[in-house]
This record gives structure tokens, C-alpha cells and sequence, in this order.
């Protein structure tokens, strides 16, 4: 039973302290609509969206009243693109034609992004995945919600190189597709190693096809909570420390657990997933990078950073999963550099580079998440930072992921902004010494010994 303090504790999360549901993303089955003809494929995809989860942003903002808890975004998520497409796209124009048809359904819903724009080329393309993976610069340039992510390697079947170097030169083409509005197009598409099929945060959410035919899945957020309650132990040992971020994950996921609930029965779609991760924002207080200091880090690079973190995302989930039974996605903490302040901070600071959050991502949820770099970093090095990436998630048995931005015409102390929760960064020195021949080589990196399970 839910007392009279908890309900109490739970309005100050809210109202002091940050506390969120980031985000309701349904989950929307599409391999029912494909088709032959691309013009049928499109209206099915349209007509099934626009039914599915029309009453979707309705129903959160309802939800959000009545029980006074923020919902941030409202989100869907759709089957990989490739798989839907196959049967109609003969180019990559094909494919742009139900990216632009995606976007006008999440416009006519109302969420603020689609995700789903995306292939699983782990082990293999097959030519209907590379048609889509060629498509991308234009759709991202062409559309406003469209979310890409693109699977590149799992520990079970490796790294596919091939994708991985194709993506270095696609990113490229994205920075270059939208260098009107800074590369913004770099900041809605994710390369990911070992990417799960229930993820709800953008931009690597797709809808599985293990899924049902639609799904309710929830993502909560509380960087402000965890970071408040350290405040309240300056000087506790870590055995107190690890009790404290646990049992404030609990509660965090205690109210991502009952708006899923909720939701899933007033939209009469199943629900899903809980995914727990500390998701950060450019607000005041609302920061990972701060929790890394509450726990004793100057700032988050120096010394002790990676084992702050891996101790702040095993006890979130520790706690998380108490609290629910159905706890999924990522779940975790994020570390986005232009989403979170205290990371930016860090950067101007010079105690955060590339390589360092590099070894960060080996205990947190993602990845070298929304990291801008200069513009006219070759498409081979970004593809070696990629295989570097999903290297740590094949051998780990993690997900990683690179979402990273050449911000065309900008250099190293030059900053861009995005706006919104994507925030604003400033341009990151990269490693200048080449790559190319490594990952110019082709062909597929093995699955490490460990994967041999069956």
C-alpha cells in the first residue's frame, strides 16, 4: 500500500527535484503493411499509425494531469523500416517516400518523434537493408520525427565492417544533407552494437519483431532525485552510498511503473517495459554529470569517473528491477554530452574527452551519445569510432552506441546548438591519426569465444 509520506516524497521528486516520465512510446507492429506497391505500403502504414495511436498524446497529457506527474514526450516506435520496405523500394528515393509518409503520421498524432527508421545488419545487408541505409541523408533531411538507427554488431555474430564503414561515410552525407540547420540530422540517427528490441528513448527505439502486435513501454527519468538524496550524505561510506541510489531508483521506477500501467489500460494496448535509465536534460539539476560529483569526482573525467559510474548504473538497476517485473530497454544512465550540462561543463573544463567517455560507455546504459565533432572529420575515422564502440558492446555483452555529429563548418571551439532536450554542445577534438586501412579492410570482425552459449 502507497502512505501518506510516500505520496508527500513523491510531490517534492516532482516539483524540486526533476522528476519525469521522459517518455510513453508505443510500440507498432508494420510488417502487415507491406506491399508490392509502394503507394499501398505507405497507406497502410499511415492508416495503421494514425489509428493505433491516435488517442496516444491525448492520453499521456490526461494521465499527467490526474496524477500530477510530467510526461515529456510522446513517442512510437515502429518495425525496422528495411523489413516493411522490402518488398516495394527499389531505391533509396523509395525508401524516403514512407520516411516522409512516417512523418506526416507522427504529425497527425502529435508525437514529437518516430523511431523504427532502421535496419539490423549485424551479421549481413541484404540489398533492401543497404537500399535503406543510403536513403537515410535524404530522409533525415527531409523529415522533422524520423528517428534512424542502424544495428551494426551484436556478441553474438560479430561486427558487420562493411556496415560499420558505410556508416562513417553516412553520417557524413547526414551532417552535409542538414549543414543548414548545424548537421541536426546527425542528432536523430544512432549506430548501435547489441541494440534491444523494447528500447523507448530516441534515437535507436525501433519495434521488434519478438513484440506483440502494439506495446506500451515507458522510459522514467530522475538525475535531480538520485542527485538531491547523495546531497543529503555528503560523507556516507559506499555501502550507504549504493543503498541510497537503490532505493531512490525504486521509487523513481515505482512511478514509471504505475503511468504504464495506467496507460496501457485506458489505450487497451499491452504493456510493455519499464526502461529505468537516467536520462539527463540541459535543465539546472538535472544532470548525471552531477551525480558523478555528489559521489566525489571534481568533474566527470578525472580519476575514479568510470568506477563512479559503474557503481551509480548497477545500483539504478538493482533498484529498478525491484520495483517492477518487466523492466527492459536500456536501462541505466546516460551520458549525452549536450543533454546534460554537468557534461558540458566537464568538456569546456578540459577534463572530458572522447576517450575518456569512450571508457565510461563500457559500464553505462548506451554510448558515445550526442557528441558534436568538427565538420571535416574524415567518414574513416568516424567508422573506427564506431568499430571502437561496438567492440566494447560485442565483447561486454552490452549495448553501445555512437551518436555523433561533424557539425559542418564548425571546428574545436566553435559550440552548436540544437535546442530543446537535445541541448547545445561544444565541437570536441577527435584522434587525427588514421584509420582508413583498418576499416577499409571489409568483411566482419568474429563473435568473441563467450558467445558460444547454446
Amino acid at each position: 500500500m502507497i502512505n501518506l509520506q510516500e505520496v508527500i516524497e513523491t510531490n517534492k521528486m516532482i516539483e524540486q527535484e526533476n522528476l519525469d516520465v521522459r517518455t510513453i512510446t508505443m510500440g507498432i507492429n508494420l510488417l502487415d503493411c507491406a506491399d508490392k506497391d509502394l503507394s499501398v505500403t505507405c497507406e497502410k502504414i499511415y492508416t495503421k499509425i494514425t489509428t493505433l495511436a491516435r488517442e496516444l498524446v491525448e492520453t499521456g497529457e490526461e494521465i499527467s494531469k490526474e496524477f500530477g506527474i510530467p510526461i515529456v514526450n510522446k513517442r512510437i516506435s515502429i518495425t525496422p523500416v528495411s523489413l516493411v520496405g522490402s518488398a516495394c523500394c527499389r531505391t533509396p528515393g523509395d525508401y524516403v517516400q514512407i520516411a516522409m509518409t512516417l512523418d506526416k503520421a507522427a504529425k497527425e498524432v502529435g508525437v514529437n518523434f518516430l523511431g523504427g527508421y532502421s535496419a539490423i545488419v549485424s551479421k549481413g545487408m541484404t540489398k533492401s537493408d543497404e537500399l535503406l541505409i543510403r536513403s537515410i541523408p535524404m530522409a533525415m533531411a527531409r523529415t522533422e520525427r524520423i528517428c534512424s538507427s542502424i544495428n551494426v554488431g551484436s556478441t553474438k555474430t560479430g561486427i558487420n565492417m562493411d556496415a560499420v564503414r558505410l556508416m562513417g561515410d553516412i553520417i557524413k552525407q547526414t551532417a552535409e544533407e542538414t549543414k543548414d540547420k548545424d548537421s541536426l540530422g546527425c542528432a536523430k540517427l544512432v549506430v548501435l552494437c547489441n541494440a534491444p528490441d523494447d528500447n523507448p528513448f530516441m534515437a535507436g527505439a525501433f519495434h521488434g519483431v519478438s513484440e506483440a502486435d502494439a506495446i506500451i513501454n515507458v522510459g522514467v527519468s530522475g538525475p535531480g532525485v538520485v542527485k538531491y538524496a547523495l546531497e543529503q550524505i555528503p560523507d556516507a561510506d559506499f555501502e550507504l552510498l549504493c543503498e541510497t541510489i537503490k532505493r531512490t531508483a525504486f521509487k523513481i521506477t515505482r512511478v514509471g511503473q504505475l503511468v504504464a500501467q495506467e496507460a496501457s489500460r485506458r489505450l487497451g494496448v499491452p504493456f510493455g517495459i519499464i526502461d529505468l535509465s537516467l536520462a539527463p536534460t540541459p535543465a539546472v539539476g538535472d544532470s548525471v554529470a552531477d551525480i558523478l560529483k555528489c559521489i566525489g569526482v571534481e568533474h566527470p573525467g578525472a580519476p575514479g569517473t568510470t568506477a563512479a559510474l559503474a557503481l551509480l548504473n548497477d545500483q539504478v538497476k538493482k533498484g529498478g528491477v525491484m520495483a517492477s517485473s518487466y523492466v527492459g530497454g536500456l536501462s541505466g544512465a546516460f551520458i549525452p554530452v549536450s543533454e546534460d550540462q554537468g557534461m558540458i561543463d566537464a568538456v569546456e573544463a578540459g577534463a572530458l574527452t572522447i576517450e575518456k567517455l569512450e571508457a565510461m560507455t563500457c559500464v553505462c546504459s548506451v554510448g558515445l551519445d550526442m557528441i558534436a565533432i568538427p565538420g571535416d572529420t574524415p567518414a574513416t575515422t568516424i567508422a573506427g569510432i564506431i568499430a571502437d564502440e561496438s567492440a566494447i558492446g560485442m565483447v561486454n555483452q552490452k549495448t553501445t552506441a555512437v551518436r555523433i555529429i561533424p557539425v559542418v563548418g564548425k571546428t574545436v571551439g566553435d559550440t552548436v546548438e540544437f535546442g530543446g532536450l537535445l541541448g547545445y554542445a561544444p565541437i570536441m577534438p577527435v584522434n587525427t591519426f588514421s584509420s582508413q586501412r583498418f576499416v577499409d579492410r571489409g568483411g566482419r570482425i568474429p563473435a568473441p569465444i563467450h558467445s558460444f552459449k547454446n
